[in-house]
Parts: structure tokens; C-alpha cells; sequence
């Protein structure tokens, strides 16, 4: 494959528009072209490595068909095809707007110029899509550190409680605040703070199961959703993001600090009657927890 073709799929593919659901703007643009142009047959295909994908279409059975296949193989008796490609602003072509017909027919300029403002209009439904699917992910993502927020948390704690009151199934959820990041902004700035957060985000990323939702909750506080986790599982998390977490950090400036931090766990179980009442039970498992290493630390600090 050549390195414009690896671009063009590259680019079609950031649309993440393969294999999705039939949606009604594509669907009106398909029944647009059948109209305008007066034909049985009328499709929004996206054209993929080694096929041809209909995300919209009229009068056609086959959702796809391969890239270098005849249609007419697929759909007997076409004898008249048109097209008009969809290009995006860097000149990759997507995919086409296209239409067919069972019979021999004429073809006019001012059926062609609908055809092409459709294909138009398509790129413009991709954008569109393009731009609501980024509208989302920052309504759902901390600004600083690129993991989920307060918002996103909640709303995967409340599924995960829905479900679990459902079927049973056991979650974890874990409350975490970092140990000596006052001190860290007291003594070398903010932005030394936000690098800190970023490095831990890293780290807790790291070490978090695939499905589990990490989550940057306040100004140094962190959140875990441990689905289908049971208390073991998450004691065990726990102990791995203590270790991680408390290693060395190099700032930006090339000064190496190091932070701690205090877990709190709850675990879901039938006397848990609201999400509330788990996020109080990891509250205080959180307390207790930076007390004891507040304690530690003293230990440590006098007996140096």
C-alpha cells in the first residue's frame, strides 16, 4: 500500500464512521440522490483498504462489497452508474455519493452538480460527527491530566451500582489523595504540581485493569471504578499503585521529588444501598489511611 494510500484510510478511519449504526442524515442524503437524480438505487459508501462500506442506501441488499468488484456483479441488471467523490480538506478521498439504475438513461451536468454538493454535504456530516465525538471526550476528560473526570467518574460509578444491584456482581471503588503535593507546589511552584499530577495520572494508568475507569476527581484526588472487582483484587491494585506511585518523579527543571498516597477501597455488597452511602464507606477508608501515613511520616521525620 502505498504511503497517500496509507494517509487516505488513516484519515478515513479517524472518522470512526466503519461499521456504525445506520444514521439519519446519511440516510436522508442517500434518498437526496435517488431523488434529485431519479434513480432505483443510491448509496453513501466509504471506501476501506479492500472494500467498499455503505453507511446509507437505497435500493441496495449488500451493505458492502469488495473494493475492486464490478458492482454490477453484485447487483444484476445495473446497467448505468454515477458518482461524486467525498474528499476532505487535505484532498483524501473518503468515499463516494452514488446512484444506479436497472436501465440505460441520459445523464445531465445538473444532476452531476446535485450528486457532487451531496458529496459535500456528506464531509460536512463527518465533521460534524468528527466534532461532537471531541465535544464529549473533553465534557468527560480532566484538562490537565487526559484522564477521565468527576463527571465521567460519577457516571460509571452509577452504572456500575445499577448493574450490580442487578446481577450481584461484586466493584470496587477506590478514593486516593496524594501524600506531600502541598509541599512539592509549596516549594518548587504550580507547575511543578502539574507535572507531578501528569507523571502520577501516567503511572495510575499504568496500572489499572483495560475497563476500569481511572479518574482525576480534585485537585490532587483520584478515583478507581474497579468493575467486576472484588475487594482482593482491588487490595492488590492498591499495593501496586502505592509502589508505582511512590518512585522518584523528575520535574521538568530536572529536580527529582517524591510523593505518596493513600488508598481508600469500598467494595460493593448487598447491605450498599446507594452510591452514596459506597463513596462514604471509601471516604472514610480514605481517612484512615492518610492518618496512618501521616503518622508514619512523623515517625519518620523524628526519627531521622
Amino acid at each position: 500500500m502505498s504511503s497517500e494510500e496509507t494517509e487516505r484510510v488513516a484519515a478515513l478511519r479517524a472518522h470512526e464512521v466503519l461499521d456504525t449504526a445506520p444514521e439519519a442524515e446519511f440516510d436522508a442524503v442517500a434518498r437526496l440522490a435517488a431523488r434529485l437524480c431519479g434513480t432505483p438505487l443510491a448509496w453513501v459508501g466509504f471506501v476501506d483498504t479492500g472494500r467498499v462500506w455503505c453507511k446509507a442506501s437505497v435500493g441496495l441488499e449488500d451493505a458492502e462489497w469488495p473494493r475492486d468488484l464490478d458492482l454490477s456483479a453484485s447487483e444484476p441488471g445495473l446497467c448505468f452508474q454515477a458518482s461524486a467523490p467525498i474528499v476532505d480538506a487535505q484532498g483524501h478521498v473518503l468515499g463516494t455519493v452514488a446512484v444506479g439504475d436497472t436501465q440505460v438513461r441520459s445523464w445531465s451536468e445538473a444532476q452531476q452538480t446535485a450528486l457532487q454538493d451531496l458529496a459535500s454535504l456528506a464531509m460536512a456530516l463527518l465533521l460534524g460527527r468528527q466534532h461532537a465525538r471531541q465535544l464529549s471526550h473533553l465534557a468527560k476528560t480532566d484538562h490537565l491530566t487526559g484522564v477521565a473526570n468527576r463527571a465521567q467518574f460519577d457516571l460509571a460509578l452509577d452504572v456500575e451500582m445499577r448493574h450490580s444491584m442487578r446481577t450481584g456482581e461484586p466493584f470496587t471503588v477506590l478514593c486516593m489523595d496524594l501524600d506531600g503535593f502541598k509541599e512539592i507546589v509549596d516549594g518548587f511552584g504550580h507547575a511543578a504540581g502539574d507535572a507531578v499530577l501528569c507523571e502520577v495520572s501516567r503511572r495510575l494508568g499504568q496500572q489499572v485493569r483495560l475497563g476500569d475507569v481511572l479518574a482525576r476527581l480534585g485537585s490532587d484526588e483520584f478515583g478507581v471504578v474497579m468493575r467486576h472487582g472484588a475487594q482482593d483484587s482491588a487490595e492488590v491494585l492498591a499495593k501496586r499503585i502505592v509502589r508505582s506511585v511512590c518512585q522518584p518523579i523528575t520535574l521538568p527543571t530536572g529536580d527529582a521529588v517524591g510523593v505518596g498516597i493513600s488508598v481508600g477501597i469500598a467494595a460493593y455488597n448487598d447491605s450498599v444501598e446507594s452510591v452514596r452511602s459506597l463513596l462514604a464507606q471509601a471516604d472514610q477508608a480514605l481517612y484512615d489511611a492518610k492518618k496512618q501515613n501521616e503518622r508514619r511520616w512523623k515517625m519518620f521525620v523524628g526519627g531521622r
